[in-house]
């Protein structure tokens, strides 16, 4: 009999749930707690799943316990063995009864203000029994990557680099989204038919903080126009302090289109006549490869690919 299928039969699923439990908590003892047996049960199962593997899975110290090269390995594995029988209970469910269902979605902020909530309102209209759990950022250099990666979240909706090179990602474009200077409608400039950039230098700006990609895209548009990076006034990634402030007129700040079409708060802006050279930036769904997909998370990349349909050739 072959070694994989040796252990293919004294594998348990409740042993890689220990395991885990084990790598989590750092100690066997609290890991037996959580999963109410007791500690001796809990040691002879790790000892016995070592055995079956031929391999030490953890290292042990008076300070605890941590997965050795082996057991990392296990993790990794043990977790993506459990994601596939959670999409499988998913899509029975699903095959039961396609108006109900569980999605988890990863998405920034400024798209979670705009895009997104228009995608579920599309979604839960057509399939009101599905529920859809967001977990947001407020920025990330690749957006839930290591969220899909450790199956935290289904899919993931965020503006991608045109360079992305992570080939353990599918990459489902949806539009390229322009960038607005946006002032609120109470503003000296609301009013002008035409304005320079460097006329809006030395005015006050909400900006994100530098050391981001989204400020490296602001400053190269400065850049392109000559001009120096206006020192801001605020910094912030709150959406919902743009949404306060803007309106004051005092202020100004850059938005994507998505969020001046979709934007509970859009009518209270106004877009500015004035050239700003941004790059239109790709947005996409993102899922991890090799990953089942359940029947929900296909269903809200459809209604997201309906949705961003008049997005690509939005003028505003």
């Amino acid at each position: 009999m072959e070694r994989t299928e040796v252990v293919g039969r004294r594998l348990r699923l409740r042993d890689l749930k220990l395991f885990n439990a084990v790598a989590q908590w750092g100690s066997i003892a609290k890991a037996a707690n959580q999963l109410n047996i007791t500690q001796p049960a809990a040691s002879r199962a790790i000892a016995q799943l070592e055995h079956t593997l031929g391999v030490r899975l953890l290292d042990r110290s008076t300070r605890g316990v941590e997965p050795t090269l082996y057991g990392q390995v296990l993790l990794k594995r043990g977790l993506a063995i459990f994601d596939e029988v959670r999409q499988g209970v998913k899509e029975i469910e699903f095959l039961a009864d396609p108006t109900a269902g569980e999605l988890r979605i990863g998405c920034g902020e400024v798209l979670a203000a705009g895009l997104l909530p228009a995608i579920i309102e599309r979604l839960t209209r057509q399939y009101p029994r599905i529920v859809c759990h967001v977990d947001q950022a407020a920025t990330a250099a690749t957006p839930h990557f290591d969220e899909l990666r450790e199956r935290r979240v289904d899919l993931a909706l965020g503006h991608i680099s045109d360079t992305v090179v992570d080939d353990d990602m599918n990459i489902d474009i949806l539009f390229r989204e322009r960038t607005f200077v946006v002032a609120g409608k109470q503003s000296k400039w609301a009013h002008r038919r035409k304005i320079t950039l460097a006329e809006l230098v030395g005015e006050s700006w909400l900006l994100v903080p530098q050391n981001t990609s989204s400020y490296a895209m602001i400053e190269e548009a400065f850049a392109a126009c000559g001009l120096e990076m206006p020192k801001p006034s605020i910094v912030s990634y709150s959406v919902h302090l743009r949404n306060s402030l803007l309106p004051t007129g005092r202020y100004l700040a850059y938005l994507p289109a998505s969020f001046m079409h979709f934007g509970a708060m859009r009518s209270s802006f106004k877009v500015l006549p004035v050239d700003f050279p941004v790059k239109p930036r790709p947005v996409a769904v993102i899922t991890l490869k090799n990953r089942t997909l359940s029947p929900v998370a296909q269903l809200f990349i459809d209604c997201a690919r309906e949705v961003a349909k008049p997005l690509a050739r939005l003028k505003i």
